[in-house]
């Protein structure tokens, strides 16, 4: 008891952050970094970022990806290009030994063998929607479901993206199919536009931003079997330092923003909520790096956070972005996480290191 006494006072320090493996896509000409997967040929997913992971099922995690580019895609073009474009495609892994990269073991498909498009995008109904991007994804009892942002305008001033609403898709089948379910839907306003969902205790609890990278973030729980009941949905106040049922404009923020694509995992060694996102400096009147970077910060009670560090710089990842923990591994000294880079416009499996300091 007296250790993890002591423990509870240190900080936990997340460094020596490296590359292990290609999740997506092709190697480049001289690329030497492991590549266990070959999502081109094998599921006509050549270019797509995103990645983010949930536990589903034993070994099983689920990966949604984002817009995804298939044949004839080149890198070093300005993200997505090529043919086939998706706004998400879906895969499945049962890898837990990471050390030689994570293996997709399979994605969902279309009748040509080709990842299909699972929330719908652009295609769907390309007048009203650009595309629909999965921004977290849960298991709530035997049921799967992502939360998706909606989006008809990429370059909105002040940091955001404009969205048409916010939604989830749920599978009662391991992922095979999927449905949205309107009684789950945010505003175009709404501070849970974004999410990054965790579990605990049969609590799923939900950190959330308007959509893009300007804003604080807010704070969310509601219960497993009230997934789908908005009403039942817990807002924390902070003024009154309590949960407020069934009232959304009651949330007030946990963490200065700018916050954006948040990861959130409970880590049962350090025993500590583990939090990274994309910085972007840009809406910070006091910049805490000159470009963009993925920070992390930690939290007992999810209300208060220490200072945010810098865990991935653009200096060594160009154009990075987005980094989405790996569920299974909550009793690790490592943290492991696939991050995207918009110049070869893929997905990566990324490790650092953890302490308590």
């Amino acid at each position: 008891m007296a250790c993890k006494d002591a423990d509870s006072e240190k900080t936990l320090c997340i460094d020596n952050v490296r590359m292990i493996s290609r999740v997506t896509g092709d190697p480049l000409p001289g690329d030497t970094l492991l590549n266990p997967n070959n999502t081109g040929p094998d599921f006509d997913v050549y270019g797509t970022d995103l990645g983010l992971m949930w536990h589903m099922d034993g070994n099983r995690v689920g990966m949604f990806f984002g817009d995804t580019s298939g044949e004839g895609f080149v890198v070093n073009k300005n993200g997505g290009n090529g043919s086939n474009w998706r706004s998400n495609v879906l895969a499945f892994s049962s890898d837990t030994e990471l050390t030689d990269g994570l293996k997709i073991d399979s994605m969902l498909l279309d009748a040509d063998g080709k990842a299909l498009e699972v929330c719908a995008g652009g295609k769907t109904n390309p007048e009203v929607y650009q595309t629909s991007i999965p921004t977290s994804a849960i298991r709530a009892g035997k049921t799967d479901c992502v939360h998706i942002m909606n989006i008809y305008d990429w370059g909105a001033p002040h940091g955001r993206w404009l969205t048409n609403f916010s939604s989830v898709y749920t599978s009662n089948d391991d992922g095979r199919t999927w449905e949205r379910r309107e009684e789950v839907t945010f505003s175009p306003d709404s501070h849970f536009s974004q999410v990054a969902y965790a579990k605990r205790d049969g609590w799923i609890y939900m950190l959330g931003t308007q959509a893009g990278r300007g804003d604080a973030a807010y704070l969310a729980r509601f219960l497993e079997k009230d997934l789908l009941d908005m009403k039942a949905y817990e807002y924390w106040n902070g003024e009154s330092k309590e949960w407020i049922r069934g009232n959304e404009a009651a949330a007030t923020p946990v963490l200065r923003g700018p916050v954006g694509e948040a990861s959130l995992i409970w880590h049962k060694k350090f025993e500590r909520w583990i939090l990274t996102y994309n910085y972007d400096p840009n809406h910070d009147e006091t910049p805490l790096t000159k470009r963009h970077a993925i920070l992390y910060c930690t939290s007992k009670d999810l209300v208060q956070w220490s200072e945010p560090k810098v865990l991935a710089e653009a200096d060594r990842y160009p154009a990075l972005y987005c980094a989405y923990i790996h569920p299974l591994k909550d009793n690790d000294d490592q943290l492991w996480f696939i991050m995207s880079m918009w110049g070869p416009y893929n997905a990566f499996l990324m490790c650092a290191d953890m302490k308590l300091e």
